[in-house]
């Protein structure tokens, strides 16, 4: 392997699947595009750029000021108009990080993002909808949206999974019922969304699937992100790190990671060497640069190769490819040119608009049909881009389709990098098993795919990989759909039928191609109409001929017979689109998880049948992934929720490649409901949690309803699909495979029935998901941490006779153990599964299991409410847990009751609240800072006739004291309890009481006719008095008057004694 190629392998390895890229702090090149079938909304930008500004300040706070978002491109729909718009450049709807989209069928509004991989491996898209964005109601039952899109970012970029589950919301610990949640300090309550208490299932003595959490609207908690990104009173907005994570909880944060979110993120993800040896922001994040693009029309050049190594099959091959791609493939007001390079580069055509059949017919007849010479790669690829440029002046979002099947003759070095940095969107196909290594750098690095095709002739490689260079733009309506493809060798007929289903019939149409002489072709409509050749385009040249078929294909089986006389290889590909504008039609989607590999990840293939986002389950899934030399290996894809699969029945089948070859393979995959046993389904993607409500002050405030989801599937009915996905390399030392251990079990159930324990999983293989397990190690234990931190150390189940079953197969056991299971108990399992060469797996999810008796939670009743509290951890010296005293009493109520005092308060513990106190000792007081400040100084009340209930119930009771409570008198009560040892609570809150007596004069009087007696005998009083005032100060200045004024006055104070005897 030269220089060059293992410069090529490392950047693969070091690149990021979905494009996005760490420069310094801060995230680039992260593409957030807007589905074409979405009118033109102007807001809709400003909305994003909203949430992605406060997005970054989220995602800087939550990860130790390490990451934010730096740049951003906005991508728009090709009918939007306006003059801001720059042109795209390798920006796609289909390779985006985020869609914004319209409605999932089922659940409305609600964001998720499309996640399948393996703990810590990039997700797919996350999908938002318009309404999400511009309907602030959202906010409340979601969050806000900067924290919902860190939610879904850690999905998308870091691999972690939700830490809320909607299938196990509850579940048993330590014989208590608890929300599924992580951490544990999240509170809140227990209700059915009418608000009525919740009720359990008799069978599993668990809240009924009517019961909801509603956790309480202002928190203090550190951890829920992935948990409640809604809570906008959380502390730190952070992830789960070890010592807060919920380890019990049924989620899938914990059955496909095992480990804290936190965790992940720093030792799994993408990012996690990045994110160690970053340091922090010490400001705030800078501001965001946003980018809005936009791709019109497309703009393709074909640079083919037709060098001396291409003659014979491969120009043919060649052509005929090519030939379908512009009958079929390539849209109409596109712009094609066509170039061909060998010794030279030649122009056949310049840039043409398809406009009309007979333009797709010259073009087809300009392909070459010759080859000779030397494989000059830099003069096809600068006269490709050249040839782009004549458009509109540059390159930049232009496509070039690139084949060859050498080494290049020339310096490959000298090109490669300026065409990368153009702007154009390169696609390379590599022929053969000696085309040159950089076609793959020049596909990853422009935003194109890498497209292998072996020389076997029958297994189409070729024509595939140039069906699936499509542009898509988010309608589907308007994607082709290749319904099959199949070949075969022979000198005699050639017979099949191809099914066109309900969802698809536009532009139907089926290519037949042959290898030396044109054999005698008929197709059959399944009403019985016969398509002869004559109705036919024959391509003589390129051995092709195709039918269209006019309007609306009608729905059901074509046949088609194909008869020839010599021994050759013929084809047959049907494709189509849409039967109707509004009907987005069944659509299959694969590829590997990894697209170049050394050996030490395994890979997976998966491929996902969907219809306008919902799934489509119970289908027969094949892929079929051929190396470069022509060997093929096939394998059926499982939807089962084991090995390499995520959820069960989620319309995402996987499988573990283990039969891997060296060198560049392609995939294929084929989907067949011929029995038409498969049904659409509507799983819940990862996301953010819907919240029905908040508890506030104690009262359950609703948010909006959701929308309900219909549980039922709906019918499929028959159909075919196939699907090409890009091409993969693997490169290892040695000359074997590696060999890898079964896979870890994820699914680990665990039930306790009386006094055995039914354990239940699906069969991993002898590597991976492939073969037979050699055998199982199940192990339990009291302590879920050390059972996940140190498996061996854990109590060991006999499994002498449990045969392990065929990779895929449900496992069921039941086990005594060797003691009677209390009531209350939980227990914890786990399993290790082990291959013949002694490879362990991975240990399983940790499954529990409670014994949780009828007759300590009764069916039917109703639940109390509830809260979750959060994880914690113990240091101490010595062998034995610190003693606590009694919890101090907070809720200590006084009444005063004629003569005697009535006290009232829920009763402490032993030890804090657990067991009951020893004593209580009560003391009063009429000062309330002297009771506070000096307890034992209080006045004691006589408490030996009062025996402490069990923490939690209710005390109340009434003393006498030893004195005449009078009027008006308040008194200030405080409490301790002791425990057996002698240890005091601290005092209690001082709880005061007032005796007022009531007026023993009415202060009203209820009798109309007596209020008004009272009030004429009032005014006559006041009047008599205002008489006699007026007459004595009259009678005085009388007297005054008869003085002598010229005598001296002489001062006389007169006291009442001598007034009343002068007035006498």
């Amino acid at each position: 392997m030269d220089s060059r190629t293992v410069l090529v392998l490392l950047w693969m390895l070091l690149s990021s699947s979905t494009g996005i890229k760490l420069d310094g702090n801060g995230y680039v090149d992260v593409t957030i595009a807007i589905s074409s079938r979405v009118p033109q909304d102007n807001t809709l930008i400003d909305k994003i750029k909203d949430m992605v500004t406060k997005g970054s300040i989220h995602l800087h706070q939550a990860l130790d000021k390490k990451v934010y978002f730096k740049e951003a491109t906005i991508l728009v729909p090709p009918h939007w108009n306006s003059t801001e718009f720059t042109k795209a450049r390798t920006e796609s709807y289909e390779k985006a990080n985020i869609r914004i989209d319209n409605a999932h069928p089922a659940y409305g509004d609600e964001p998720y993002t499309l996640q399948y991989g393996e703990c810590g491996d990039e997700g797919q898209f996350i999908h938002f909808t318009p309404n999400f964005l511009r309907d602030d109601t959202h906010i409340k039952t979601y969050g806000s949206r900067g924290k919902v899109l860190v939610h879904e970012w850690a999905h998308l970029r870091w691999g972690v999974y939700d830490e809320y589950s909607e299938t196990n919301p509850f579940y048993h610990s330590n014989g208590r019922i608890k929300a599924t949640s992580c951490s544990k300090n999240i509170e809140g309550q227990f209700y059915e969304e009418s608000l009525r208490p919740c009720q359990t299932d008799p069978q599993t003595l668990l809240p009924t699937k009517e019961c909801k959490f509603f956790p309480n609207k202002y928190q203090n908690t550190v951890s829920s992100i992935m948990f409640l990104p809604s809570l906008d009173s959380v502390s730190n907005f952070s992830f789960c790190r070890d010592k807060e994570h919920n380890y019990e909880a049924p989620n899938l944060q914990n059955k496909k990671c095992g480990k804290a979110t936190r965790t992940v993120i720093f030792e799994d993800s993408v990012d996690k060497d990045a994110l160690r040896s970053l340091k922090p922001l010490l400001s705030s994040p800078p501001t965001l640069t946003f980018k809005v693009v936009q791709r019109m029309h497309r703009v393709v050049c074909l640079v083919l190769d037709v060098s001396g190594s291409m003659t014979g099959s491969r120009i043919l091959r060649q052509q005929q490819a090519a030939t379908h791609f512009l009958q079929t493939i390539i849209e109409d007001k596109a712009s094609v040119g066509i170039v061909t390079f060998s010794s030279n580069a030649k122009t056949l055509s310049p840039l043409t608009t398809i406009d009309s059949e007979s333009t797709r017919e010259k073009l087809i007849k300009l392909l070459p049909k010759e080859a000779g010479g030397g494989t000059y790669v830099c003069k096809g690829l600068n006269l490709g881009l050249q040839v782009l440029k004549n458009d509109s002046g540059n390159v930049i979002g232009d496509e070039i389709i690139f084949l060859t099947d050498g080494e290049a003759t020339d310096d490959i070095n000298s090109c490669v990098p300026a065409a990368i940095e153009s702007g154009a969107i390169i696609n390379t196909i590599a022929l053969g098993d000696k085309a040159d290594k950089a076609l793959r750098e020049m596909a990853d690095k422009t935003g194109g795919k890498f497209i292998t095709a072996s020389d076997d002739i029958l297994s189409n490689q070729l024509l595939h990989g140039f069906s699936s260079l499509t542009i898509q733009t988010g309608d589907q309506t308007k994607d082709p759909v290749q319904i099959d493809s199949v070949g075969k060798k022979t000198s005699d007929w050639f017979n099949g039928t191809i099914l066109v289903d309900q969802t698809i019939g536009t532009k139907t149409s089926f290519t037949i191609t042959y290898e030396k002489s044109l054999a005698d072709i008929s197709i059959q409509s399944p009403s019985g109409s016969t398509y002869k050749q004559v109705q036919m385009l024959h391509y003589e040249a390129a051995k092709t001929v195709t039918l269209k078929v006019p309007g609306t294909a009608q729905p059901g089986d074509w046949k088609y017979s194909i008869q020839t006389t010599i021994s050759q290889s013929l084809t047959v590909t049907a494709t189509s689109q849409a039967a109707r504008a509004d009907v987005p039609p069944i659509v299959v989607k694969a590829h590997m998880n990894q697209q170049f590999s050394d050996g030490t990840k395994p890979l997976i293939v998966f491929a996902q049948v969907s219809q306008n986002y919902m799934s489509v389950i119970k289908t027969e899934v094949w892929a079929t992934l051929e190396s470069e030399s022509g060997s093929a290996e096939e394998l059926r894809l499982l939807d089962n929720g084991a090995g390499a699969d995520v959820y069960k029945d989620d319309g995402i089948y996987s499988r573990y490649f283990t039969q891997v070859k060296k060198g560049r393979s392609s995939l294929k995959v084929r989907v067949k409901n011929l029995d038409g046993q498969a049904k659409i389904t509507f799983p819940k993607r990862g996301g953010a949690p819907y919240v029905p409500g908040y508890v506030v002050n104690g009262v359950v405030e609703l948010n909006p309803p959701k929308p309900p989801v219909s549980e039922e599937s709906l019918e499929v009915g028959r159909f075919t699909r196939t699907a090409t996905g890009e091409s993969f390399e693997v490169a290892f030392t040695g000359s074997t495979p590696p060999n890898f251990p079964p896979n870890k079990i994820t699914y680990l159930s665990a039930e306790i029935q009386e006094d055995s324990v039914l354990l239940s999983w699906t069969a991993p293989g002898e590597d991976l998901d492939q073969g037979t397990a050699k055998s199982y190690e199940i192990r339990w234990s009291y302590d879920l941490q050390m059972l996940r931190e140190n498996f061996s150390n854990a109590h060991v189940i006999n499994t002498s006779t449990v045969s392990p079953q065929e990779a895929g197969s449900v496992e069921q056991h039941s086990f005594n153990l060797s003691f009677t299971i209390q009531n209350g108990t939980t227990l914890f399992f786990a399993v290790q599964s082990e291959d013949k060469q002694n490879a362990k797996s991975e240990t399983s999810n940790i499954a529990q299991a409670s014994k949780i008796l009828p007759d300590s939670l009764s069916s039917g009743e109703p639940l109390q409410s509830t809260a979750t509290r959060e994880c914690f951890e113990m240091v101490f010296t010595g062998t034995t847990p610190p003693k606590f005293p009694p919890n101090k009493i907070t809720d200590l109520s006084a009444e005063i009751q004629e003569d005697s005092v009535f006290l009232s308060w829920t009763a402490p513990g032993e030890d804090l609240d657990q067991g009951t106190a020893k004593s209580y000792e009560i003391r009063w007081s009429y000062d309330l800072q002297m009771l506070r400040e000096n307890f034992n100084n209080g006045h004691a009340v006589n408490t030996a006739a009062v025996s402490p209930l069990e923490a939690g119930s209710v005390e109340q009771h009434s003393f006498n004291l030893s004195f005449t409570i009078q009027n008006g008198s308040t008194l200030f009560f405080a409490v301790q309890s002791e425990d057996k040892e002698n240890a005091k609570s601290e005092t209690s809150n001082i709880a005061q009481a007032s005796k007022i007596l009531p007026d023993p004069t009415p202060s009203a009087i209820s009798n109309p006719g007596l209020n008004l007696t009272v009030l004429v005998i009032s005014l006559c009083v006041v009047t008599m008095v205002i008489c006699f005032v007026v007459a004595v100060i009259t009678w005085s200045v009388r007297r005054r008057k008869s003085f002598d004024i010229s005598s001296n006055w002489e001062l006389t104070i007169w006291n009442p004694t001598t007034l009343e005897h002068y007035l006498k």
